[in-house]
C-alpha cells in the first residue's frame, strides 16, 4: 500500500514561488514582498457539498492596498485535488482535479487583505474539498494544492507597487459553519462532532434540546488506510449544518447538534453501532446543559435507516425521529433491514421523507411502506429534488430537510420537531 501523506502535509508546504508576467520596466520598478506572503482556502458547504468559494491572502502588512488597482486579472488561481490514499495495492494516487480556477471578483477584506473570489456553484468541477470513491461508496477530503500567480503588481495607496516573490499555503481549510463543530472521539473509539449553541453554559438560559444527525453511507469510514477522518459528515452535505444555522438555532431557542461518524455504515449492522451512538449520546448529555425530554434524530439513507432504528431500539429516547430516505425493505440479503413486527412497535413520532425519483433507495419499498407501518407517522413525499433552480439526484432529499422545508397543514419540519416531548 502507498505510503500515506495526509492533506495537511501537502498544504504545510505550500505552493511554491509564483511566476509574475510583468513587462520588464514594471517589474524593474515594483517592489518586492520580503517573506511572501500567506493565504487561506475558504470553504462553503453548498447542498451538494463543500466547495473552495474564495482565498484571502495575507496582505494587510504590505501597507494600504488600492482597492481601484485590483481587478479579476491581477493574480490567476490554479487549483489540484489529489486523492490522500491510493484505493489498491495496484492503484496509484488519483487526481480529482488539476485546472485554472476563475477568479470572478478581487477585493479587500476590512482588515486589507486581498479576498479573491472563485466561480463556484452546484455541479462545477474543480471547487470541490471532496473526492467520492464510487468502489467503496465513500467521500474523503481531498489534498488540496493551490498555485497563485501574480499577473500585474499590487498599488498601494501612497503609488509604490509590490510584487509578490512567494505564496505559502496556510494549512488550515477555513469553513466557519464546520469549524463551529468540535471534534471528539467517545470511549469505544467512535469520532463525532458537536455543536454547541451561544450561551449554552449559561444557567439563565436553562436546558438545550439535542438534534442527532446520522450520516449517509458515503460519509463513514472503513477505507483503505484506516482512514477515518471525522470531516466528511459535515463537508459532504447540509444535513447537521442545516440544524446549526441561526434559523435553525432561533426556531430550536438554541440546540447542541450532534453528528456522530459510523466506522464503517450503519447499515452494516445497526444492533451493533446503536449502543455506541446511545454511549455518545448519554456522554454528551452529562457534559453539557442538555435536556433528555427534547432528544431529536434525523438521518439520511443509511442514517434513515438508523434513525429508525434507534427509535426501534430506544423507544423512550427521542421526542421526535426524521427518517430521510431511509432503508427498511431487504437491501443486500433477502431479510429485510427492519422487519414490519419492530416498525409497528415504533412509538417515537416520526416524520418521513422522500422524493419519489429516488434511483437509489426505492421510495414505495421504503419510506412509503415503512410510513405505512409506523403508527401514527407522517411522510412529505416530493416529485423531485430541486433547490434554487438546480435539480439533484433524486437520493439528496434531506436538502429539503436541511432548508426546513416540508410541511403538513402549515407547520414546517422543524418547528414539528421543537414542539415534540419524549413521552
Amino acid at each position: 500500500m502507498a505510503a500515506h501523506i495526509s492533506r495537511r502535509t501537502i498544504l504545510a508546504a505550500g505552493a511554491g514561488a509564483a511566476g509574475l508576467s510583468l513587462s520588464g520596466a514594471s517589474a524593474y520598478a515594483a517592489g518586492h514582498a520580503p517573506s511572501g506572503v500567506r493565504f487561506t482556502l475558504n470553504a462553503q458547504v453548498l447542498d451538494g457539498g463543500e466547495q473552495v468559494t474564495s482565498l484571502t491572502l495575507e496582505t494587510a502588512r504590505l501597507g494600504p492596498i488600492d482597492p481601484a488597482g485590483l481587478t479579476t486579472a491581477t493574480f490567476g488561481v490554479h487549483a489540484k485535488g489529489t486523492r490522500p490514499f491510493a484505493t489498491g495495492p495496484d492503484d496509484g494516487i488519483v487526481t480529482d482535479y488539476d485546472l485554472d480556477r476563475t477568479v470572478t471578483a478581487a477585493r479587500l477584506d476590512r482588515n486589507g487583505n486581498i479576498v479573491l473570489e472563485l466561480g463556484h456553484g452546484e455541479g462545477r468541477i474543480g471547487g470541490s474539498t471532496l473526492g467520492y470513491l464510487a468502489d467503496e461508496g465513500r467521500n474523503v477530503m481531498l489534498d488540496l494544492t493551490y498555485t497563485l500567480t501574480q499577473h500585474a503588481p499590487i498599488v498601494l495607496r501612497n503609488h509604490r507597487s509590490v510584487v509578490i516573490g512567494k505564496f505559502v499555503q496556510n494549512p488550515r481549510l477555513s469553513d466557519p459553519e464546520v469549524d463551529a463543530f468540535s471534534s471528539h472521539t467517545s470511549g469505544s473509539g467512535m469520532k463525532y462532532r458537536l455543536f454547541s449553541p451561544a450561551d449554552s453554559h449559561s444557567s439563565r438560559r436553562g436546558r438545550r434540546p439535542l438534534i442527532v444527525w446520522l450520516h449517509g453511507g458515503g460519509e463513514g469510514a472503513s477505507l483503505p488506510d484506516d482512514y477515518y477522518d471525522n470531516e466528511v459528515t459535515l463537508r459532504a452535505n447540509r444535513g447537521a449544518l442545516g440544524f446549526a444555522t441561526p434559523e435553525a438555532q432561533h426556531v430550536f431557542d438554541g440546540a447542541y447538534v450532534l453528528a456522530p461518524q459510523s466506522t464503517s455504515y450503519w447499515m452494516e449492522d445497526g444492533p451493533r453501532f446503536a449502543p455506541l451512538i446511545r454511549e455518545i449520546i448519554d456522554d454528551v448529555v452529562r457534559g453539557n446543559r442538555i435536556d433528555r425530554d427534547r432528544i431529536y434524530v434525523a438521518g439520511c439513507s443509511n442514517g434513515g435507516y438508523m434513525s429508525m432504528k434507534m427509535t426501534a431500539l430506544y423507544p423512550t429516547l427521542f421526542a421526535a425521529s426524521v427518517p430521510i430516505c431511509g432503508i427498511v425493505a431487504p437491501f443486500q440479503f433477502d431479510t429485510p433491514m427492519i422487519p414490519d413486527d419492530e416498525l409497528a412497535r415504533i412509538s417515537t413520532p416520526s416524520w418521513l421523507v422522500t422524493s419519489g425519483d429516488d434511483p437509489v433507495v426505492d421510495p414505495q419499498a421504503n419510506t412509503v411502506h415503512a410510513h405505512d407501518v409506523i403508527p401514527g407517522s407522517l411522510m412529505t413525499l416530493y416529485d423531485h429534488v430541486v433547490w434554487n433552480d438546480h435539480q439533484y439526484l433524486g437520493h439528496y432529499s434531506w436538502i429539503y430537510v436541511a432548508r426546513n422545508d416540508p410541511s403538513i397543514d402549515g407547520t414546517h419540519i422543524w418547528q414539528w420537531m421543537a414542539a415534540r416531548r419524549r413521552h
